[in-house]
């Protein structure tokens, strides 16, 4: 190969820590012309004809004048690229820019977030991708037979105003502020086509429609397909020809790769999707918008954990474009950003909410009735709306009985297996593992020895059972993770959904009870109050005009945040208690795990960063151990540089030594802002 002094920078596609920088190769004549910033390419790697992907970051010449002191000063023979893999420019300049950003504020790698923002690649679809845009080129030299873009002036004219808030406060406020928090109106809209969606929905789409009317992209993030659903068909009926790109997990490949592909047209649209949506290209970006950025699917599973709430907070100072957070609750992050003047608050215009009523308020002379799962003035309630309409009951868990107790001792069941947890799948079930699967036939309690088992929690299915006997003649219908039930009509119904997969009905519930609240809070998260305030808000928006939410067992704040309809309140005191505690988010946190001798070299590395305490370390899985910094947000780069030097050097340990034996695989791990370390 000729070399033509041509230098290609690119990034080594490799979940390595101490591959995590730029590497230079050498550009041969026969790719002169095919390499470019963002494309595929494949290197050569070490010895022995390794070859790896990678992407072209920087392409320069160092001999040029424009060439930096340090590229000009650049010598010595590279090695080769050894082929262009397509000339598809997937990677863009702002998303290579987010992921460098966000690893290092995570101590992670750019290459695991840039395999969140670029699918893996699909030929065909590609080729004719590329063959089209070679096309449409070769035409756009006539004027008369190239394809116009989108008209400003006709999308401007689609863009309806923002019903529910004060006069031009909503757009006024982004424009003023650029970064908003948006308070949505409880309520449900039936479009043109009868579809039922939540008035939230509606908002989400006049902003991404007001966004195209400037000629600017929109950036929608939703939690899950039941959202996605419902903001396209509010699109469907606003805006039926803007331009559209929908990025969803659960799209065949082809289909998730063709709609990656559609945002890199230079042309402004709207992107519809789940978390890793934060991450699309987007020509000229407007707006990003998340809608209820307190749901736990948008914490990323994988390394390097990054939430989509910071991934949005990073993109929109990088794009200066307007960032909405909209939800019927708040989540103590955003709280603390408006609290900080970083966000602006936004209210509807009339207050109007749901008619929450906590059965903890209520005069009931039965002691045993005020304990019931199911109060007298819930039965009561439900009774009264089934002639009228769809009733809602939220329960906590899905299945039959998803947990059991020994009948003696009352100790959790497990598994003699895996030491998993004991459940029902139906009446007629034998009990299972919830974890391995495996049947508990003959069982026998290790605390005891008792032989006999006892409901504990009752699930989807129970509560169905239940309520099909006490309200014989009504039509009952589950709704969870293994019953997908996304819309539902206005005949009368008993609707038993899990929290997060109620059906939207048209017109909206005539009653709805929220069940197993004591049970909810009981789970050990730091989160859990404004998680639980979350899931009853979202069930209680899905209610008709004046119809009773019953709140079942729950009192305090979170039942007087609720029934005032008030949850930034309620935020603000969560807020309040954690700065006293020194508790995310008033602070940062990152864990770090591996073995004792490895997280004591990591955490001599902080001893001189200022304002930050070391909780543990902690016996977790032996041999490991994990330990738990806490520091300030302005410290977050001091101590992310120094845990990723720490987890470099312990990766890079795992080396063959002369006698031809492996060292023991590296174990020090580093995660940022966990959401369950607490």
């Amino acid at each position: 190969m000729t070399h033509t002094g041509l230098v290609a920078r690119v990034l080594i596609d490799s979940p390595l820590p101490q591959l995590d920088h730029l590497f230079d190769y050498g550009v041969p004549a026969e790719l002169v012309g095919q390499v470019a910033v963002g494309v595929r390419v494949k290197v050569p790697f070490r010895s022995g004809g390794r070859v790896v992907d990678a992407y072209v970051i920087e392409l320069f010449d160092p001999r040029s004048e424009s060439a930096s002191t340090t590229d000009a000063a650049y010598c010595g023979a590279l090695s080769p690229l050894d082929s262009v893999v397509s000339t598809a420019v997937v990677l863009t300049p702002a998303v290579w820019k987010l992921a460098r950003r966000l690893a290092d504020r995570a101590a992670g790698n750019a290459s695991d977030i840039i395999r969140l923002a670029v699918p893996p690649r699909q030929v065909r679809v590609e080729k004719a991708w590329l063959a089209a845009r070679a096309a449409l080129t070769d035409s756009s030299s006539d004027a008369q037979t190239a394809t116009p873009a989108p008209s400003t002036a006709s999308i401007a004219l689609a863009a309806p105003a923002f019903v529910g808030y004060p006069t031009g406060r909503l757009d006024s406020a982004i424009i003023e502020h650029q970064r908003v928090a948006v308070a949505a109106i409880p309520e449900l809209v039936q479009l043109e086509d009868g579809t039922t969606i939540g008035r939230w929905a509606q908002t989400l789409a006049e902003l991404a429609v007001a966004t195209l009317g400037t000629g600017q992209t929109a950036i929608l993030c939703v939690p899950d397909f039941r959202d996605q659903d419902q903001v396209q068909a509010a699109l469907a009926q606003l805006a039926p020809t803007l331009p559209l790109s929908r990025v969803d997990a659960r799209q065949l490949n082809p289909d998730r790769y063709r709609a990656f592909l559609a945002c890199l047209e230079p042309v402004p649209r709207i992107i519809l999707g789940n978390r890793s949506a934060v991450y699309a290209p987007a020509q000229d970006l407007g707006l990003i918008a998340l809608w209820d950025d307190g749901d736990p699917l948008y914490t990323e599973p994988l390394s390097p954990y990054v939430n989509t709430r910071d991934a949005a907070l990073v993109r929109q100072a990088d794009s200066d474009s307007a960032l909405v957070f909209l939800g019927h609750s708040r989540s103590v992050e955003t709280q603390r950003l408006v609290e900080l003047g970083y966000l602006a608050d936004v209210s509807p215009a009339a207050d109007r909410h749901p008619r929450i009523i906590p059965t903890d308020y209520q005069s009931e002379p039965d002691q045993q009735a005020r304990a019931a799962r199911i109060p007298s003035a819930a039965w009561q309630a439900a009774r009264e709306a089934l002639g009228h309409g769809p009733v809602l009951v939220q329960v906590a868990s899905p299945g039959y009985a998803p947990m059991l107790a020994c009948q003696s001792c009352k100790k959790a069941a497990r598994c003699t297996h895996c030491q998993g947890p004991l459940g029902l799948k139906s009446a007629s079930a034998v009990p299972s593992c919830r974890w391995c699967g495996a049947l508990a036939a003959g069982w026998t309690c290790a605390q005891c020895e008792g032989t006999k088992l006892r409901v504990v929690t009752l699930g989807t299915g129970r509560t169905a059972e239940e309520l099909g006997r006490a309200f014989p003649g009504a039509r009952v219908i589950v709704a969870d993770g293994d019953h997908t039930i996304q819309t539902l009509g206005a005949e009368p119904a008993l609707v038993i959904a899990t929290r997060g997969a109620e059906p939207v009905p048209t017109g909206g519930y005539r009653a709805i009870l929220i069940l197993d609240g004591e049970r909810m809070l009981a789970r050990e998260s730091l989160r859990v109050g404004e998680d639980c305030l979350r899931w009853w808000a979202n069930a209680a928006a899905l209610a008709a005009p004046g119809a009773p939410v019953i709140l079942a067992g729950v009192g305090g704040a979170l039942a007087r945040a609720l029934n005032a309809w008030r949850p930034n309140i309620f935020a603000a005191s969560e807020l309040a208690d954690r700065r006293q505690l020194r508790f995310p988010p008033a602070v940062r946190v990152a864990s770090v795990t591996g073995t004792a001798a490895d997280v004591d070299v990591a955490l001599a590395d902080l001893g001189t960063v200022a304002g930050l305490d070391v909780l543990g370390p902690v016996d977790t899985e032996a041999p490991l151990v994990r330990a738990v910094v806490r520091f300030g947000y302005a410290r977050g780069d001091e101590v992310a540089h120094a845990l990723k030097a720490a987890v470099m050097r312990n990766a890079a340990k795992r080396r063959k030594p002369k006698s031809g034996s492996f060292q023991p695989a590296p174990t020090l791990k580093v995660r940022f802002d966990d959401p369950e370390l607490l």
